[in-house]
């Protein structure tokens, strides 16, 4: 039997049979613990790396490298005081825009940067290994297509939205 749909209907999906929430949570978990454990001899955070990554761009202000690297103000404040502190990166003033703080990376943060990017680079080689090489590029690709598209707010940035409560009295 089977079912028509009418114009105003939309036409009935099959049930997804995989908890994708629960997947790209586990990738996402699996690869952070990995990544953490791999910085780790360099005594750097992934956020750390993504932050000094972002910085080594250009002349970034505070708000847009913590754009770039999905973070909101309060932590990229956090990381930006542990990164001085370390010696990694210091905030300067802006030549255009006296009110902003640009992020310059220091000499060892660059050197911290090229060592951590060669452990990324073999660790993500290495996961992406498990997969054939024509999977791999089409898993690459729609990953970044649902991260460009229905997944590109991040929801970490994001105040949560929370429950209603109701009143009890």
């Amino acid at each position: 039997m089977t079912t028509s749909s009418t114009a105003t209907e939309p036409p009935t999906q099959a049930p997804i049979d995989v908890d994708l929430l629960f997947l790209v949570n586990q990738a996402a978990f699996a690869l952070t613990a990995e990544m953490t454990s791999a910085l780790a001899d360099i005594a750097i955070t992934p956020r750390d790396f993504c932050v000094l990554s972002h910085a080594l761009k250009g002349e970034l202000t505070q708000i847009k490298l913590a754009e770039l690297s999905a973070l909101d103000k309060t932590t990229m404040v956090v990381a930006l005081d542990k990164l001085e502190k370390a010696g990694l990166a210091e905030r300067r003033l802006s030549h255009s825009d006296r009110r902003a703080r640009i992020v310059a990376v220091t000499p060892a943060g660059k050197r911290a940067v090229g060592k951590a990017q060669g452990i990324v680079t073999r660790m993500y080689g290495d996961v992406l290994a498990v997969l054939p090489d024509e999977d791999r590029d089409v898993f690459l690709r729609s990953l970044s297509t649902l991260v460009a598209s229905r997944l590109a707010q991040p929801s970490h940035v994001e105040k949560p939205v929370g429950l209603r409560r109701t009143r009890t009295s």
